[in-house]
């Protein structure tokens, strides 16, 4: 196999760092310039970065956590930091920006969605899991936070409707957004019929056997139970998650069949001239921003799950890699509000990437347009997920 960095191996750990550092460096602040922390804008460029109270995106951070521990991952692989030895390690960032959520969330990482903070829990997992392949003691915040929010997942899976988990406290509406990563935290955190029994009732409830996917809800109205139709990219990540954390043949086959669907179902051509690449659709902008990188974050374990069937496997790689592949190709050097180029990139922090992996980033983000986190984020998803399948 060639080595990476060939026109035939793409490098694509270097290509997420060059995602990490463009994030982290235009994106990444301090909260209220209190020393010690570190959050995301949600949009860039924007006025007043040093007030508190901007649009606030809990879920975005939870990611934005997510990605940097991707990157620390890499760094233990390679012994050196994504963003060179005089600035702060993907880890030390990660931890920082935990720690600055619950400042921002007026101290406490409790809020009103559950998938918000089932998000996060999975993520502070994962940090906790860096720490621990790094030889470093866990962080009792991160203990703390995960006793403080998993009682709120128990509360939050209950039998009505079935079962199921809603998906905020209102608890009128239970749905794949919520169900499915709390499901992946049960699964990861030692309570497999938990996670089992939240499975089941997605297969009952919301699986369309149509096209093999899940919908995205369900409600009870007038009595009835009335479903919200609408199939999202990133509900089929978590669900696959959960289905390859609990394995057993049942489980795992239902994860081979739901990589075929998202293959059949939920992909676009490259280009006219690509008809042979299979390239996931995107979801727009705002939290739609991050829906197919988390889905693709989940097709990265199934490429490298070897109790999946060969083709499943293949299958899984493709979408991993040509969707990534895509997003790559249309990235661009981003201009500031009134359309001046920020400069020739040098690796410092000034990509842009586009919201539609088919569509170049100039056309989704003409000059002069702010820029928003969760599509940077997905971006920088995608190329982590394709270092890992390479």
């Amino acid at each position: 196999m060639p080595a990476p960095g060939t026109p035939e191996t793409p490098d694509w750990a270097a290509r997420a760092n060059d995602a990490a550092r463009s994030v982290t460096r235009y994106f990444g602040r301090r909260l209220v310039f209190l020393p010690g922390t570190h959050l995301a804008a949600s949009v860039r460029p924007s006025k007043g970065l040093s007030k508190p109270f901007q649009p606030w995106n809990y879920w975005w951070q939870a990611h934005y956590v997510d990605c940097l521990v991707d990157a620390g991952v890499r760094e233990l692989a390679s012994g050196s930091r994504f963003d060179g030895a005089t600035r702060p390690s993907a880890g030390h960032l990660a931890s920082r920006l935990v720690t600055t959520i619950r400042l921002r969330n007026f101290l406490r990482y409790v809020n009103s969605y559950y998938d918000d903070m089932a998000w996060l829990a999975l993520a502070t997992l994962r940090l906790d899991g860096l720490a621990e392949k790094a030889h470093k003691p866990g962080r009792r915040r991160n203990a703390r936070l995960q006793k403080s929010l998993s009682p709120q997942f128990e509360s939050a899976s209950t039998d009505h409707m079935g079962g199921g988990t809603f998906w905020n406290t209102t608890r009128d509406f239970k749905n794949t957004p919520a169900t499915a990563p709390v499901a992946l935290h049960f699964a990861r955190t030692g309570k497999p019929q938990r996670a089992q029994g939240l499975l089941d009732w997605l297969d009952a409830t919301l699986y369309e056997p149509t096209r093999g996917l899940y919908l995205d809800g369900a409600k009870i109205q007038e009595g009835k139970l009335v479903l919200a139709e609408e199939i999202y990219t990133y509900n089929q990540g978590p669900v696959l998650g959960t289905l390859l954390e609990l394995g057993g043949e049942a489980n795992l086959a239902r994860a081979a069949a739901l990589v075929g669907s998202v293959a059949a179902h939920l992909t676009v051509h490259a280009s006219p001239k690509r008809q042979e690449k299979l390239v996931l659709r995107g979801e727009g902008t705002g939290d739609g921003g991050l829906f197919t990188g988390i889905l693709v974050r989940y097709l990265a374990l199934a490429a490298k799950d070897l109790r999946l069937p060969a083709v499943t496997r293949a299958t899984a790689r493709q979408l991993v890699l040509d969707t990534a592949e895509a997003l790559w190709t249309g990235r661009a050097t981003r201009t500031d509000a009134v359309g001046k180029t920020s400069g020739k990139y040098d690796g410092g922090g000034s990509l842009m990437f586009s919201t539609e992996p088919q569509r170049p980033a100039t056309e989704t983000y003409p000059a002069g347009t702010a820029v928003e986190l969760s599509t940077q984020l997905q971006a920088w998803m995608m190329l982590e997920a394709a270092s890992r399948v390479q």
